[in-house]
């Protein structure tokens, strides 16, 4: 979408390694239009997306215990498939057009993870939480490993505009499909069957509370829901910092852009996908078989999730010029992530399932602030794109990594707590 100006504002490249990237061939179709966006600019358009998400966190969660996930997240998805569509519009129109369509984008979007926790507490039995939601949730990164070649695709055969166009459409499609087919409680599913819908009404039956009111003091003075909270913030610190940064790392200091090539863009969203759906299934497969605790699963899967990150973040600025190290560490780093999705990232419905999607958007309006403030950090820190510079934005990541993770493991609990189940909600058949 933008030119290639030589003129503009970009980053001091260190002389540190040599040249070793290919040049990066032209677009084969040149027929979208282009703009005269500086880097500021750029990230401006790039970040507007965040400062709308994080509005619609807790709103969110809120909205989706009193009129359901499956409305709140289908509309939230439509809107941003409309305004997806009108992307190319926007841009043509102005920076501040397509500042403002983004910023709406995230506004719809915020919804989704707390609907879907919301959804989740009425649908997946206790015993079944880490593989069902790992499944769920893993599609995140799935998408991400198809979208990224194939809007590579999609621009060389095309151009930008349909990107946009296509997966707006799709949007709209799955919001179809969504209403059809979605129900927000087994209860008003069509086509659940008589035990499968008797399973899961007596698996929660004393986990769900009946009252309207949300015990907005017990439940932000709960010691367990801010371990939470600090893992996520955490985790997010290192996350934005390995998915973001470490690529301005390699093409700055090792001097070889990851995004010349497709495939190695999206190779650590792969590792991230398969990591989450096996993780989900041993945390069960623990749980169940061997008997161990929600607590211990939860806080064993967080370490491995948080501190496997920081160990390869770190090496990472220490690595030399082998930049295919460099993508090694990012892939691994970024699959070890993928051990948090049965860790800190379903705990809320252990502690308070009822109150699920609440507590996901107050966990994560913290956990987008790394995004919003890290790079800035960052950019701070490294004024003269040095090395050393570098090692120490690294280092700082993994230290906030690993105080999350030692947090959490001290005061992470895997039971529901007892402001969480103020009268008990008793399904009736």
């Amino acid at each position: 979408m933008v030119y290639s100006n030589k003129s503009m504002e970009r980053n001091i490249t260190s002389e540190a390694c040599p040249e070793h990237s290919a040049p990066i061939e032209d677009f084969h179709n040149r027929t979208g239009k282009k703009y005269h966006w500086n880097a500021e600019t750029q990230g401006w358009i790039l970040g507007s997306f965040f400062y709308g998400y994080v509005i619609t966190q807790i709103p969110g969660g809120y909205a989706a215990s009193k009129v359901g996930g499956k409305l709140l997240l289908g509309f939230g998805i439509l809107g941003t498939s409309l305004l997806t569509l009108l992307t190319p519009i926007a841009a043509d129109l102005g920076v501040g057009f397509l500042i403002a369509v983004r910023a709406l984008e995230g506004l719809g979007e915020g919804v989704t993870f707390p609907a879907m926790h919301a959804m989740w507490s009425s649908w997946a039995p206790p015993l079944e939480r880490s593989k069902l939601l790992s499944i769920s949730y893993a599609g995140a990164q799935l998408g991400t490993v198809i979208s990224l070649p194939l809007s590579g695709i999609i621009c060389f055969h095309m151009n930008w505009t349909y990107v946009f166009y296509f997966f707006g459409a799709l949007g709209i499609l799955w919001f179809i499909l969504w209403m059809w087919l979605v129900s927000d409680r087994p209860e008003t599913h069509k086509t659940i069957s008589v035990s499968e819908k008797e399973y899961i009404l007596c698996s929660l039956k004393d986990q769900l509370t009946a009252q309207k009111s949300v015990p907005w003091i017990s439940m932000l003075k709960s010691l367990p829901l801010w371990s939470i909270v600090v893992a996520h913030f955490s985790y997010n610190w290192t996350f934005y910092t390995l998915l973001t940064l470490l690529p301005t790392y390699m093409k700055e200091i090792l001097r070889f852009d990851a995004q010349e090539n497709g495939f190695l863009s999206a190779l650590p969203y792969f590792g991230c996908w398969v990591c989450m759906l096996l993780s989900g299934q041993v945390a069960d497969y623990l749980r169940v078989t061997w008997n161990f605790s929600t607590v211990w699963v939860r806080r064993v899967f967080s370490l491995i999730g948080m501190i496997g990150p920081a160990v390869f973040l770190v090496a990472a600025g220490f690595i030399g010029c082998d930049y295919y190290l460099a993508i090694a560490f990012l892939t691994i780093s970024t699959t070890f992530g993928g051990f948090c999705s049965s860790g800190f990232s379903i705990n809320h419905l252990d502690i308070a399932p009822s109150y699920a999607g609440i507590l996901l958007g107050i966990t994560n309006s913290f956990g987008t602030i790394p995004g919003m403030i890290g790079p800035v950090i960052a950019k701070s820190l490294t004024p003269n794109n040095t090395v050393e510079e570098w090692q120490m934005v690294f280092c700082i990541a993994a230290g906030i990594n690993v105080f999350g993770a030692l947090f959490f493991t001290a005061f992470s609990r895997g039971e529901v707590q007892d402001w969480a189940l103020n009268n008990y909600h008793r399904h009736l058949n």
